[in-house]
């Protein structure tokens, strides 16, 4: 007679709870990571707190990452960004604005709240805004742009990250397209 039977198994506890314990294991979730179903032709890579893209992005994406690691390290200060797109200092939708604005995906800066109904609804291919009132941070190439959440202080400047953030109350948006 087969061990592993369901008549067997109720005779030996242990190999019961062994089945079931190494069953379990197989259904787990893998932990987040930034490296976690990394694409090359997608995904940027986080070298001394500047993205640097794929050679594959189009182009207006990967000049949004040349607009992020412009400011990447510049001041937080509420309302920088929203007089003027060159400013010495950037909140979050000063930072959002400026990336988009430099990849030729918006005309002029916008609040956390207007970005609720910038582009298109959900996820986008490579750039994806993440937009509610009182805050907004951009994921671009697979990294997140934020002032927040950073592991600093509340209230940081512009900062990459992979670290994951949490999302409740935002709503995804993206450019038409990307």
């Amino acid at each position: 007679m087969n061990s592993l039977s369901p008549r067997n198994l109720s005779w030996n506890p242990c190999l019961a709870l062994l089945l079931v314990v190494w069953l379990s294991a197989c259904g787990g979730t893998p932990k987040k990571a930034w490296t976690h179903g990394m694409d090359p032709d997608k995904t940027a890579t986080l070298v001394d707190g500047k993205a640097v893209p794929p050679d594959r992005l189009p182009k207006p994406v990967s000049q949004a990452i040349t607009a992020g690691n412009r400011i990447v390290g510049k001041p937080y200060r509420r309302g920088g960004g929203h007089g003027r797109i060159e400013d010495s200092a950037y909140d979050c939708s000063g930072t959002v604005s400026y990336v988009l604005y430099h990849a030729g995906l918006l005309t002029a800066p916008d609040t956390s709240s207007g970005f609720r109904d910038y582009g298109k609804s959900g996820r986008g291919k490579h750039i994806t805004i993440f937009a509610k009132s009182g805050h907004v941070f951009v994921e671009i190439a697979g990294l997140r742009l934020d002032t927040g959440y950073n592991g600093g202080s509340r209230g940081d400047g512009p900062k990459w990250t992979a670290k994951p953030r949490p999302t409740s109350g935002f709503v995804m948006r993206h450019p038409e397209g990307y």
